[in-house]
This record gives structure tokens, C-alpha cells and sequence, in this order.
């Protein structure tokens, strides 16, 4: 079937929402049709369309010239050799991809400072609110989730959360979940790109891209897993700073280095236990490789040993392949799929950088590491459901019930919306 396969894979991932859905009576027709044709004139407008699609390439390689500057400081603190990827030591992630993070993440600050990310929240919100009918904090808050992280959008809209119909808040959540925060969207692009300066640019495009397209997914899959049931409170909102005001330019960017250390540790504490657990989960399951029985079964189908990956790979390849992956890759990006929701986007990121350049060259096609890319785009996983239910319940105590019932269907919701993401660019990609 080709690219085309991508349509099964959004009329599967959206059956699928709604089989988790809390009201499967009330279908929310108008939602899908509109938010899926918005996904696709977004996809088109940026990866197609003459004139446009050239002038974001000409962005994509701005944002990739600004992240480059963190090796600046990272050189400063660490020293020119350590810095190198070349010398016997490799690409070291936390010299390499963790400074990335402190210094997009106080950039950012600068930005909302001086009133330019608010602009741009504005637009997107605007663009969301009039073609898909939602309410103005909704939208608000859904298009913050696109540049900042899932416990900071939230701060936008804080005076409404008491007064959120439940659907609202599933929104809210999903939202959260399906996109990514412009700090670690910079650290996917070293992780992604490697050192080849074009392939940079290709990833910092594609994962603008995505974050931007899972906007309207998520309010599909919000809408269809708890559909609107309430009247909306009537709301004018208008996109404000995300948390800390800051006195001027140089307090916005310390507050921001600040903010972007707590993350980078975070990260880098994440890595080392999932890693560690993975290792853990996988040291049985290779021992059992290793009956005779088992042994003759692996063989049989080319596996080498068995392992958790292994098994994420067989239960999701059937999905990757309806988002137009083809084939002989299914397993690998099923794998990659899975293990963004049981550990991190963060590790699957780093095993899809490994498949696309690692030491034995690339193991995967382009085209399949473009789908991945939209497709591992979001913070849904295991771990971010906590760090979602701690960050809204400081915010709203009083909708604690709501917020963690709702957890597990957004965190899902979130993570479908990723990949109808990913099933759209994948009809309309070349290989």
C-alpha cells in the first residue's frame, strides 16, 4: 500500500481511542474531521508548499545555528577534547546532549521575557480556536504545550483550572502528553543529527514539525476519549509568561539556566535507572533464551537473544506499519514505540539515533527513521503521568480526583495522538 498505509493507521489509532473512551455514544464528529484536515494543511504547509516549505528549511537551520552555540559553553566548562566526538572516547551524552538542554532552557526564558514566545503562543492558540471551536483557554493552553514542558503550560491558565469541565481537562492533559518542550527538542536534534550539520536541520525541521501537528491530534483524541458533556465556561484569556516573572533580560536567563539544570539532572538521573532497570528486566529473559527450545524458536527467526525490546518490537510492529513504516523496519520502530511508554522518549530517542548512525551505519531507511521521529515525539510515558498528576494538583487541589482518574486515558491519549501524528507525515514523506 505504500504511504497510503497511513490512513489505516489513523482509522486504527482513532478506533482505538475510542475504545478507551468514557462516553462511546458521543462521537465527536466535527473534532476529528476538522482537527485530522488541520494535521494534514499544517504537514503540507511546512513540508510541501512552495515558498513556505523553503522559508521554514531557512528556520529550521536558524534554530539548529542557536543550538550549536551551546557547545560554546559546554566547551568553556568541559574543555575542547571532551567536546570532540571524534576522539577514542565517542559522543559523550552528558557532555554533548545534557549542556543542550541548560542553554535552550534559559534561551527560552529570554524569549518569554521579552514577549516574542507569547506572540507565537497567541498565533497557534488563534489557529486552534477558530478552526477547531474550542475555547480560548483550551487553545491557550495547548499551544504553550508545543514550546514549554507539560507542568509549565498549565501556569497560563491557572485562574481556570477550578472551573474546567472534565472534558477541558482531559484536553488539557493529552496535551501535554503529545508534545514536546522547546528545551529538549534541541537535545533530540544532537541526539538525532549526529555532527552532520544537514542532517541537523532535516531533524530540527521534522520535530517543529511534529510538535506543532500533535496540537490538533490531541484535541481529536482528548475529545473522543471524554467527550464534551458539560457547558464550557465562557473565558477570554490572553497568552501570558509560563511561571516566574523575572525583573530583566539577565534574571530571566539565570532563572531560566537554572530551571534547565534541574531538567538536564532529571534527565540524566531518568537515563541512568531505566537504563539500569532495562538491563535488569532483559538479564531473565536472555537466560531463558538460552533453553534449548527457546533457542531453536529465536533461531528460527533471525533473533539473537531475547530481550524487552524484542518483545515491544512484536507488540507494536503491527501499529508501526499502519503508520507507513515499511515492513522490514515495523519491528524496529515498534520497538522504539514501546519503549518511549515504558521508559522515555528520551532513551527510544537515543536507540533511534543509534539505528540511524550508529557504528555499523545506518540500520533502519530514512524514511522510517522520519516516521519514528514524529512518532516518539511527545511526553507520553509511565513516568510523565506522575510528573503530570504533581504538577496539576499543586495548581488545582480541588480537581485531584478528576486529574488522576483521568491520567492513564490521557497519558494513552497522548501517546495515539504522537502517532496519528506520525501515520499523517508518513502518507505525506517521500522515502
Amino acid at each position: 500500500m505504500g504511504p497510503l498505509t497511513g490512513v489505516l493507521g489513523i482509522v486504527a489509532l482513532i478506533a482505538l481511542s475510542w475504545l478507551i473512551s468514557e462516553n462511546r455514544k458521543r462521537f465527536p464528529w466535527r473534532m476529528v474531521a476538522s482537527g485530522v484536515v488541520l494535521q494534514f494543511v499544517l504537514a503540507l504547509l511546512f513540508l510541501k508548499t512552495p515558498g513556505v516549505a523553503q522559508a521554514f528549511n531557512r528556520f529550521a537551520q536558524l534554530v539548529n545555528g542557536v543550538i550549536q552555540r551551546a557547545d560554546a559553553g559546554a566547551e568553556f566548562l568541559f574543555g575542547p577534547n571532551l567536546m570532540d566526538p571524534t576522539q577514542s572516547w565517542g559522543f559523550i551524552f552528558a557532555i554533548k546532549v545534557l549542556p543542550v538542554i541548560i542553554f535552550f532552557a534559559s534561551l527560552m526564558a529570554v524569549l518569554y521575557h521579552v514577549g516574542l514566545m507569547q506572540r507565537l503562543v497567541a498565533g497557534l492558540a488563534w489557529l486552534l480556536r477558530t478552526t477547531m471551536g474550542v475555547t480560548g483557554a483550551e487553545s491557550l493552553a495547548m499551544a504553550s504545550n508545543v514550546f514549554v514542558g507539560q507542568t509549565e503550560a498549565p501556569l497560563c491558565i491557572r485562574p481556570y483550572l477550578p472551573t474546567f469541565t472534565r472534558a477541558q481537562l482531559a484536553t488539557l492533559m493529552v496535551g501535554g502528553f503529545a508534545t514536546i518542550a522547546g528545551s529538549v527538542l534541541a537535545a533530540y536534534v544532537g541526539i538525532l543529527g549526529g555532527t552532520d550539520h544537514a542532517q541537523q536541520v532535516e531533524f530540527v525541521k521534522h520535530l517543529i514539525t511534529a510538535s506543532i501537528m500533535s496540537a490538533p491530534a490531541a484535541f481529536v483524541m482528548a475529545r473522543i476519549i471524554v467527550p464534551e458533556t458539560e457547558q464550557p465556561p465562557d473565558e477570554h484569556v490572553h497568552a501570558a509568561p509560563a511561571g516566574y516573572q523575572a525583573s530583566n533580560v539577565l534574571d530571566a536567563a539565570a532563572h531560566g539556566a537554572s530551571e534547565g539544570l534541574k531538567l538536564a539532572l532529571n534527565v540524566g538521573a531518568m537515563l541512568i535507572a531505566f537504563v539500569a532497570l532495562l538491563h535488569l528486566v532483559d538479564w531473565p529473559l536472555e537466560g531463558l533464551s538460552e533453553v534449548p527450545a527457546v533457542r531453536s524458536w529465536l533461531d528460527a527467526r533471525g533473533i539473537d537473544h531475547l530481550g524487552l525490546k524484542v518483545i515491544l518490537g512484536w507488540v507494536f510492529t503491527p501499529l508501526a506499519w499502519m503508520m507507513g513504516v515499511p515492513g522490514a523496519d515495523a519491528s524496529a520502530v515498534g520497538s522504539l514505540m514501546g519503549q518511549k511508554l515504558v521508559l522515555t522518549e528520551f532513551y527510544a530517542y537515543i536507540d533511534l539515533g543509534n539505528m540511524l548512525h550508529g557504528p555499523d551505519g545506518a540500520t533502519i531507511s530514512v524514511r522510517s527513521g522520519k516516521i519514528a521521529t514524529y512518532a516518539l515525539c511527545g511526553f507520553a510515558n509511565f513516568a510523565s503521568i506522575a510528573i503530570q498528576i504533581g504538577g496539576l494538583t499543586v495548581l488545582a487541589p480541588e480537581r485531584r480526583r478528576d486529574i488522576v482518574s483521568l491520567s492513564v486515558r490521557a497519558m494513552f491519549g497522548g501517546a495515539f495522538a504522537s502517532w496519528m501524528t506520525a501515520a499523517v507525515a508518513g502518507i505525506l514523506i517521500g522515502s
